[in-house]
């Protein structure tokens, strides 16, 4: 005799077993030699935009040449607000961006005729307003 209980589920047939996967795992001994010499290149850039970026928040750190900077970009003065960065003197090239909340600093290594492509980037972003 069957009793229908009211939380009692049918049982249904167990699911299908599949095949167990094989997953491809490649042979170790198959990868080049690792070479860390543009890492290292890498990493002494990087260092330097580093003390670059100090030299920035440091200048920046000056009252009377932050209102100079705030009050270039509030009035939208973007040539102005670059000149400014520029007399900081920094070696390596600066992508300013502003809006009236943030300013956003972009240093960017130079190219050498050892790398030659741009490795590293510093990207500063602060708050300077509501």
């Amino acid at each position: 005799m069957y009793y229908y209980y009211p939380y009692h589920y049918p049982i249904y047939p167990s699911l299908p077993a599949y095949p167990p996967q094989t997953v491809f795992q490649p042979d170790p001994r198959s990868y080049p030699p690792v070479d860390v010499k543009i890492f290292e290149e890498s990493v002494k850039t990087f260092r330097f935009l580093m003390d670059q970026g100090r030299i920035l928040l440091d200048r920046l750190g000056d009252h009377d040449f932050a209102r100079q900077m705030m009050s270039a970009a509030q009035q939208g003065k973007k040539a102005d607000v670059d000149q400014l960065i520029k007399t900081i003197g920094l070696k390596v090239p600066v992508v300013t961006k502003f809006t009236p909340t943030g300013v956003y600093f972009e240093l960017i290594s130079q190219t050498t005729p050892q790398q030659p492509i741009n490795c590293c980037t510093l990207k500063v972003a602060m708050k300077w307003g509501n």
